[in-house]
């Protein structure tokens, strides 16, 4: 069976109308960041809140590819709501561990040695927390109500919810392979990489409006060579990013997460991202001018969560760092195929 590279354009189409609509009826400057409780229901009721959920568990039954277009439209729009979250993590993970899933809305996270996990995405708002740490000689997973952690709100550049949660009692939890874990990781990592992604190409889109209405001496920004070099290293930004991030989606997809370089796959998507996001960002402040800085105008909407987003599942660093050692381990016979596997 052939693994399908391309989304229902029907499925697309619905999508965008929906997050394209929910943003037309917002002010130019509103909280774009908060879990709204209406577009939840709307979403939810069309099958979109558990895209990838199996469907005898009450989900869509559909894959990364069609969850990846769902992202990308979310962020396209600077519609923040935690789909992936939700869906992609907390529900795989219930899946995975044999849990039962129900209509509350869920986020995930991570406790280390102390029982302790930060920059939880939309904690505080959530229902319940897929909650995971290690138990001796394993990791457990277990399905816990908000009402039950210690949860101290907290926020990233971009305003999205990022919170401290402490578990504060003794909780039962079923046992996951440690392998569970770094998918879960990888899975996080790949989100941030989509959700960027789809930023930039909305920051490109921005920077060429703009240059292309707005005039300066009688003449389009765009007529200008130094803001044409603005913009056309934003494209080229955008595009790697792009071109790196769907290379490592459609080997996930295609080998169900099992191929032995993904990790090097998703760290090339994650670093070209976390580069340009400050190449595209900067470029883009200077093309709009004093204008792009305004909370009327919608650059903020994109240039802050590529900011924020890019230190988010494993830092730019890190990411840097993970293909140095995979380059120096494979050595000069070895880096050609480590690079075009």
């Amino acid at each position: 069976m052939t693994t399908p590279t391309t989304v229902d354009p029907d499925l697309v189409e619905m999508m965008s109308a929906v997050f394209v609509a929910y943003r037309d009826q917002k002010e130019p400057d509103a909280d774009t960041a908060t879990w709204d409780p209406i577009l939840w229901s709307h979403l939810t009721d069309l099958g979109l809140t558990r895209l990838t959920g199996p469907e005898e568990s009450g989900g869509s039954g559909a894959g990364w590819l069609e969850a990846a277009e769902l992202l990308r439209t979310a962020a396209a729009n600077g519609v923040r709501i935690p789909l992936a979250e939700h869906d992609l993590l907390a529900g795989w993970l219930l899946d995975t561990a044999g849990l039962p899933a129900d209509d509350a809305r869920r986020t995930v996270c991570l406790l280390d040695h102390t029982g302790t996990a930060h920059r939880v995405p939309w904690a505080a708002q959530s229902d319940k927390i897929v909650t995971v740490w290690r138990d001796t000689h394993t990791y457990v997973v277990a399905d816990i109500e908000t009402n039950m952690l210690t949860i101290t709100p907290d926020a990233n550049i971009a305003g999205e919810p990022r919170d401290t949660v402490t578990i504060d009692s003794a909780h039962s939890g079923n046992p996951i392979a440690d392998a569970v874990v770094d998918q879960l990781l990888l899975r996080g990592a790949l989100i941030r990489a989509v959700q960027t992604s789809a930023a930039l190409d909305r920051i490109l889109d921005l920077s060429i409006t703009h240059t292309t209405e707005r005039t300066q001496f009688g003449r389009p920004l765009a007529k200008f060579q130094a803001i044409q070099n603005l913009v056309a290293d934003i494209a080229a930004e955008a595009a790697l990013t792009r071109a790196a991030t769907e290379a490592a989606l459609n080997e996930a997809v295609r080998t169900d997460w099992s191929a032995p370089n993904l990790d090097v796959l998703v760290a090339v998507a994650r670093s070209c991202a976390g580069h340009a996001a400050s190449t595209v960002v900067r470029n883009a402040h200077q093309v709009h001018g004093a204008i792009g800085t305004t909370r009327e105008h919608r650059l903020h909407e994109f240039t802050q969560p590529a900011l924020a987003w890019r230190s988010e599942f494993g830092s730019l660093h890190h990411w840097d760092d993970m293909l140095t050692t995979a380059s120096i381990t494979a050595g000069r016979q070895n880096l050609w195929c480590l690079v075009t596997a």
